[in-house]
């Protein structure tokens, strides 16, 4: 069997399991459900983790667990948007990736433009609203257009929101963000001892989007990763040695049961 072969032939048994499954995934999660009610986080944000080891687990190339991932956002919009969420934001490309191998590169951004064009019409029917958050002035031409496009045409879209983190890296957006406050600075627009942290974030890639209540990390990885630090301040974590492509409902309500279970307090204490 050749490798293409062996990929679709993958992709159709995800599919299906993932179809097959979803009487077993309301029944694996019905205790959860049962316990008490699941607190739905208004900004749900997603490291899409370990894409290229599952690949390499099957005897696949990078790019197919990276294929499978795209095909698993699909899903996760899915999920997010049934359960009330109204804002994911998932991480598809970072400031660091561009150091991967040439034709590694050049797979994730074919991939990004396939992505919009195969699911637009899905994604619009859903009410999901498109926006990007990152250095997209560095991307190719060709992925701005595209970026532009889909903003543009899904703008009234109210259900959800799908922020797509690409080229994005929490440091440069800081940087960014203080070079515009410096220019003010320059231009006698704003003093420099009246600087407080609502110019800051004033001054990021999307000031109006509320910060991640709560951000999960498949793929066994426990850390950042140079994403949303500035948002993150507060954000509830959840991890999980999962690998991103089989991620599913099970592990989201698992997600959310933990992040129902926590004690948020924003650095102050309850008083009752």
């Amino acid at each position: 069997m050749s490798i293409f072969r062996k990929i679709n032939s993958l992709f159709n048994l995800m599919r299906h399991n993932k179809t097959t499954n979803q009487d077993e995934v309301v029944s694996q999660n019905s205790k959860v459900v049962a316990a008490g009610h699941l607190e739905i986080p208004e900004h749900l944000a997603v490291i899409m983790d370990g894409n290229g080891r599952w690949a390499k687990q099957k005897g696949l190339p990078r790019q197919a667990g990276h294929r499978a991932g795209a095909e698993n956002l699909k899903n996760l919009c899915r999920m997010c948007g049934r359960r009330g969420i109204k804002y994911l934001t998932v991480y598809a490309f970072s400031t660091e990736n561009w150091r991967r191998p040439d034709d590694e590169v050049h797979a994730l951004m074919q991939l990004f433009v396939e992505f919009f064009h195969r699911y637009d019409r899905e994604l619009a029917a859903e009410g999901i609203r498109l926006r990007f958050s990152g250095d997209i002035g560095a991307l190719p031409d060709d992925i701005q257009k595209i970026i532009s496009e889909a903003e543009i045409e899904s703008a009234n879209r109210d259900k959800m929101q799908l922020i797509v983190a690409i080229n994005y890296g929490g440091r440069r957006e800081i940087v960014q963000a203080c070079r515009k406050i410096a220019e003010e600075v320059k231009q006698g627009a704003l003093a420099p001892g009246s600087i407080e942290e609502e110019d800051i974030v004033r001054c990021l890639y999307l000031p109006d989007v509320p910060d991640p209540d709560l951000i999960i990390r498949p793929s066994g990885e426990q850390r950042l990763s140079n994403f949303l630090l500035w948002q993150a301040a507060y954000s509830e974590f959840w991890y999980s040695d999962i690998m991103w492509p089989d991620f599913s409902e099970v592990h989201l309500i698992e997600a959310l049961s933990a992040y129902t279970d926590r004690d948020r307090r924003f650095g102050g204490i309850r008083t009752k």
